[in-house]
């Protein structure tokens, strides 16, 4: 039987990055309860202590921190997203203008483009702006910020310790996983969101097992705050199992409907923010102008139904936990569902801060429970007796929801499938979401809400050079070398051949007999010499590299082999000598000559033609 070892070389990888893994997961946790207790903070002085409104919570998370508040005032509560806003825009545009929007596309960006480097200001400007925007009632979620919380540290020691960019990447990577599982209690959902949302069909599997390791460290460490606990964000009152095949119908029609709702989405976000990023007033007071768009969207809904107040405002998540325990009427979830699209889009398209996946989740929700109502209707009318959509499958609607609605926005399917069990602390729901989540991913294309996710690992610039075919590999000398290479006669002088050179502009000259037949070799620094020696009037048959010392190329010769000779005799051109045989006899014609510039035009005009034909 074959035994396994791990080299000392692998083992002291594996110490090192368990080591730091496991620091960066510690520091994310801390991070991760800092931020929690702002949110609860901001939270009950902006909404419960000055407008008297008091969301509900998901059963996960009671609340902390409250302040004697006055009666519930709508006209107050619709004025404070845009006050937040006003802070949240002087916070961000004075001191990290990176801070704004939807932070894990920063990080995404951060690792394509940047090396993996963020500005040490950001995360903490990121985590007080974020604060104060869903503090104030703006519609946003913590992903963004917590996960920009910790790349921000992964990416400040490496600078630090002066690794390189690969390894900065991984750091950054591992502490946006660390404080994703943290502040969601999804260890293995974070860490997988962590390498799945870079790209659209593609993982950072290089950074699966750090990101693992810090993540569950985070999680560990956020959950052992006593204020805060183990238990799920959401509790689940029925225990799902599946076991009709026929709901696959219904929820196969499900993913279909969250990926045309997903690309509504995505198109009404990214239209609010153009338009924002199109209006010649200071950026300082756009995310103000957001908020008091959507005062006047919390006025309207608190008129004409004030439950829905609970999804449209802050996360949301309340909100989710009323749908999950079938506790939201069909307008409700109707009304939720249109008011937090635009809601978000106000509120992160005009500049402020916060994340994506919390609006996301709400949004899924709200669909999912109003398709639950529709398949139960339908069940009934198509398969009567049957029982396939219950009151217990109204609730894992949903779940499912949640999750196919975010795997078709943001491109994360397999982390999605996997947060959402986590969230809601059972693995029970996983066929219908496995099915729902990869028809809402497939459907919705190319369309993402991360604009900065790149398709594959290999469009993106972090790995162009892994990916780069060796072009060189292949191509033969005579496919690029100049045939009409320019010589110096046997009977030039050297100040002749000195004139001639000095006019023609190259370094490096084949000398040839009458017949045309190199007889050797000089360049423009020997002839220099040559007349500082005195000898301007010495042929150039007598001081020129005779031709059995020359380093030459062949037709048949691979350019990387011209290449490497180059390389190794430190010379910029090659004579280039075709064998001929002539009465059993062998001779080297000169037919022409090969410079590094002849490669490397050679090589582009290769790779050129590799992409348009990739493309």
């Amino acid at each position: 039987m074959k035994e396994f070892s791990i080299s000392t070389k692998e083992l002291e990888y594996i110490q090192r990055w368990v080591l730091w893994s496991i620091i960066i997961g510690i520091v994310a946790g801390l991070g991760a309860i800092a931020f929690y207790l702002l949110l609860q903070t901001t939270s009950a002085f902006f909404q419960g202590y000055i407008s008297g409104y008091h969301p509900a919570l998901p059963a996960g998370e009671p609340p902390i921190l409250s302040f004697l508040s006055n009666s519930f005032r709508l006209w107050v509560l619709a004025l404070i997203p845009a006050v937040g806003g006003l802070i949240a825009g002087l916070i961000i545009y004075t001191f990290a203008p990176e801070a704004e929007g939807h932070g894990t596309d920063a990080v995404i960006d951060a690792f394509h483009n940047k090396s993996g480097e963020i500005r040490r200001r950001v995360p903490l400007v990121k985590t007080i702006a974020s604060a104060i925007t869903i503090g104030s009632g703006g519609s946003a979620g913590r992903e963004g910020p917590i996960a920009q919380i910790g790349s921000g540290f992964g990416s400040f020691i490496a600078s630090r310790l002066k690794m390189s960019d690969r390894e900065r990447r991984v750091m950054m990577l591992c502490g946006a996983a660390a404080g994703i599982g943290a502040i969601f209690k999804a260890p293995l959902g974070g860490a997988l969101f962590g390498i799945e949302v870079l790209y659209k069909r593609d993982f950072e599997m290089e950074s699966m097992v750090p990101a693992i390791v810090s993540s569950v460290v985070a999680y560990a460490v956020f959950c052992s705050f006593p204020q805060i606990g183990w238990g799920p964000i959401f509790a689940t009152p029925y225990d799902y199992t599946f076991n009709h095949p026929y709901e696959l119908i219904f929820y196969a029609i499900l993913g279909i409907a969250c990926a045309a709702a997903a690309i509504f989405y995505i198109k009404v976000f990214y239209g609010t923010r153009d338009f924002f990023r199109g209006l010649k007033i200071p950026n300082h007071l756009k995310p103000a102008i957001g908020g008091a768009i959507l005062g006047l969207l919390v006025l309207l809904v608190g008129y004409i139904e004030p439950e829905a107040l609970d999804g449209i405002l802050g996360m949301g998540y309340g909100c989710i936990q009323l749908a999950i325990n079938v506790k939201c009427g069909l307008f409700i979830l109707l009304v939720v569902a249109i008011a937090k699209i635009f809601a978000t889009s106000f509120t992160i398209g005009s500049g402020g801060s916060g994340g994506v996946f919390g609006p996301s989740l709400v949004i899924g929700a709200m669909l999912g429970g109003l398709f639950g109502w529709l398949s139960l209707y339908l069940s009934q009318l198509f398969f009567p007796g049957a029982e396939i959509i219950t009151e217990v499958t109204l609730s894992a609607f949903v779940l499912v929801g949640m999750a196919a609605f975010f795997a078709g926005a943001a491109k994360v399917p397999i982390a999605a499938i996997l947060m959402i069990s986590e969230m809601a602390g059972s693995y029970s729901l996983l066929v219908p979401l496995m099915l729902t989540s990869v028809v809402a991913y497939t459907l919705s294309g190319g369309w993402t809400i991360y604009e900065n996710q790149e398709k594959t690992r290999k469009e993106s610039p972090a790995h162009s050079r892994e990916f780069m075919v060796d072009i060189l590999e292949g191509i033969k000398v005579k496919d690029a070398y100049t045939k009409d290479a320019l010589t110096i006669p046997v009977d030039k002088t050297v100040k002749e051949a000195l004139y001639f050179a000095e006019k023609a502009g190259h370094m490096t000259y084949p000398v040839v007999d009458k017949d045309g037949k190199m007889v050797g070799i000089t360049t423009i620094m020997a002839l220099e010499k040559q007349r500082e020696e005195g000898a301007d009037y010495r042929k150039m048959g007598l001081i020129c590299v005779k031709e059995q010392d020359v380093i030459v190329a062949y037709p048949d010769e691979f350019l990387e082999d011209a290449l490497r000779k180059m390389d190794t005799y430190n010379v910029g051109r090659l004579p280039v000598l075709k064998k001929e045989r002539e009465e059993g006899k062998v001779s080297e014609e000169l037919i022409g000559i090969i410079s590094r510039s002849d490669i490397i035009r050679e090589h582009c005009r290769r790779w050129s033609r590799i992409k348009g034909e990739s493309s």
